[in-house]
């Protein structure tokens, strides 16, 4: 197991003496790791340089509107989390949730993840973990969708109409982590059911896996 330290960039920006966005971006580092240092620390920049400028701007329209209009302040809110979900013998799976509110009902949250051999200091595709079947994405399709049926068959209904359908049209290889004994198969807001019902995250088990980690 590596010692993963959090690093944290964050501020409020004001304009005519008011806050009107503000933002924390948490970001991992691993002492000697350059790769993977750089990686985490560029992401970090682009969503900061983000705020600071298109964001910002974006703020300060809505602010001048409203204040026209005789509506209530409104702060955009960007939020930069991460978890550890795996962490051993060099190999680390980190996702982190990226929200950011910039008026309306609500914001929007977007999941990223990052698999990484640090010893070799590169990423792993979802497809080293089934080398020996070219078809994995059938077979974990076909997990998801069997767990999406059970779910139904017990009540638990958050999906939209012909989910199973989406869970191939809306698939993404890079949307996925290790957590334990398990791969966890994510898909966005909105790629399967509504907002209210969250990300959507399917564990495929060790044992429908090639390779073990």
């Amino acid at each position: 197991m590596v010692k993963v330290e959090n690093r944290i960039v964050q501020n409020k920006l004001t304009y005519k003496g008011e806050v009107i966005l503000k933002y924390k971006i948490e970001f991992p580092q691993i002492r000697g790791n350059e790769r993977f240092n750089m990686y985490n620390y560029n992401n970090a920049l682009r969503l900061q340089q983000l705020c600071e400028k298109e964001l910002y701007e974006q703020a300060k329209k809505v602010y001048d509107y409203n204040q026209e209009n005789r509506y209530p302040l409104m702060i955009f809110e960007i939020i930069k989390e991460y978890v550890v979900t795996y962490n051993y013998n060099n190999i680390i799976s980190i996702y982190s949730d990226e929200y950011i509110f910039e008026g309306g009902a609500h914001g929007n949250t977007l999941r990223y993840s990052q698999n990484w051999n640090l010893q070799q200091g590169r990423m792993i595709e979802l497809s080293e973990l089934y080398k020996r079947n070219p078809n994995y994405v059938s077979e974990i399709l076909k997990e998801i969708n069997n767990q999406i049926k059970d779910n139904i068959q017990k009540g638990k209904n958050i999906y939209f109409e012909d989910p199973c359908c989406l869970t191939s049209a809306m698939f993404r290889v890079e949307n996925y982590y290790l957590y334990g004994e398990f791969i966890a198969i994510f898909y966005q807001q909105y790629d399967i059911a509504p907002y209210s019902s969250g990300i959507q995250v399917f564990y495929m088990p060790k044992r429908k896996t090639v390779k073990n980690w």
